[in-house]
């Protein structure tokens, strides 16, 4: 009798569980725990390495349907993978954007032919996108975006500049937003567009940031061309279809992200522990409401699970940013006065630094906190629209 149910899901975690018992091992063991937010350096082939590995043993894109190359897993069983994955110090997967944001993006809204190019690839782990939304003029206000392509002989040719592009020195692909309608403003004109990296027009400027790694980079396009069937969605009408990728970026997979957070939490608990700064009522009432409060986003984020996301969305970006950006200063409140040392030279820095230095940026990528909370007044609330220029 086939299994359903609570029954499904329970044989599913055990499957997944033992998997990665089995392959979190070997060449493999010395992954666990690397990569992740401000760390995308660690191991990067390696952990390319192990993608791969998991795509051939059929772990990659298992919420895909099964005809796109999926596993078409229940919503349940996505929470599952993603929390057991999470569990087991696995090693930031480097193929995110294409598996998580671009491939969902085409399976709604690509073509055929431009799903029988692409969705096998990204499955396989044998091409990797990045994200070209924001500009210098236009970071969280995409329909500000100024990049401009127009076809010419059959092909898009793109000028404009990108930047915050995560691992653009890393990717195959990318997937643009520019202006291919002369003359047209905001929200009307834009085309979402699927540029390849590897040509004389495309120049990738690493960003060095606080951490001293360089995640983020600029991405110049200077007469960059592409097919001029490589449109995703109709031409001019862009700015629906990239809302559906930010709508795919916040679903499922952030509750593996929160899991992390709660890895991170205990990494602080601990170091209170360790410093003395648990006996300061303060501060533990800070841990205590840290962890009331990951909590509320998880149960939040459970409410909302499914398909784009919506406007909601933006309330789940608007908690956990805020929420790590906080854990950050509470990790070096607890840290004490060690915590202005780098731990090594010339510039080492310790988990609980790269986490305070990095978190002060999860409020502004991905959608700043003004535009999040400019969508859910104007959005949900119905108020007034923010007065504009």
């Amino acid at each position: 009798m086939e299994a359903t149910g609570l029954d499904a899901d329970e044989l599913f975690r055990a499957e997944i569980r033992g998997w990665l018992e089995q392959n979190l091992t070997g060449r493999f063991a010395a992954l666990r725990g690397r990569g992740g937010s401000g760390r995308e350096h660690e191991d990067f082939e390696a952990r390319l390495e192990w993608n791969r590995h998991m795509a051939a043993a059929g772990w990659t894109c298992v919420a895909w349907p099964k005809e796109h190359g999926g596993r078409g897993l229940s919503i349940s069983q996505q929470v599952i993978f993603h929390e057991e994955y999470a569990r087991a110090d696995a090693p930031a997967r480097v193929n995110h954007l294409g598996e998580e944001l671009l491939g969902p993006t085409l399976i709604a809204h690509g073509t055929p032919e431009q799903q029988a190019r692409f969705l096998p690839r990204i499955v396989a782990v044998e091409e990797l996108w990045c994200q070209g939304y924001s500009e210098p003029g236009a970071g969280s206000d995409l329909a500000a975006v100024s990049t401009k392509a127009a076809l010419q002989d059959g092909q898009w040719v793109i000028n404009g500049q990108k930047v915050w592009t995560s691992l653009a020195q890393h990717a195959d692909w990318c997937f643009v937003i520019a202006r291919t309608t002369p003359g047209s403003s905001r929200h009307q004109g834009l085309s979402y567009l699927l540029v390849p990296m590897d040509q004389p027009g495309v120049e990738v400027r690493p960003i060095l940031q606080l951490t001293a790694t360089s995640e983020f980079n600029e991405v110049f396009f200077d007469d960059a061309r592409t097919d001029a069937e490589l449109v995703v969605g109709a031409e001019g009408g862009g700015f629906a279809v990239a809302m559906a990728t930010l709508g795919f970026e916040r679903g499922v997979s952030t509750l593996a992200q929160q899991i992390a957070f709660r890895s991170e939490l205990d990494a602080v608990i601990a170091a209170a522990h360790r410093t003395g700064a648990i006996d300061d009522p303060l501060l533990r009432d800070r841990l205590v409401e840290a962890h009331m409060d990951l909590e509320v986003i998880r149960q939040h984020a459970l409410r909302h699970l499914g398909g784009e996301q919506g406007h909601a969305a933006s309330v789940t970006k608007l908690l956990w940013s805020q929420w790590h950006r906080s854990l950050g200063e509470l990790a070096m409140a607890v840290s004490g006065p060690q915590g202005l040392l780098t731990a090594g030279e010339p510039y080492l820095l310790d988990d609980l630094q790269t986490l305070f230095l990095f978190s002060r940026a999860d409020t502004i990528y991905g959608g700043s906190d003004e535009i999040q909370r400019n969508v859910i007044a104007e959005r949900i609330l119905g108020l007034p629209r923010e007065a504009r220029p």
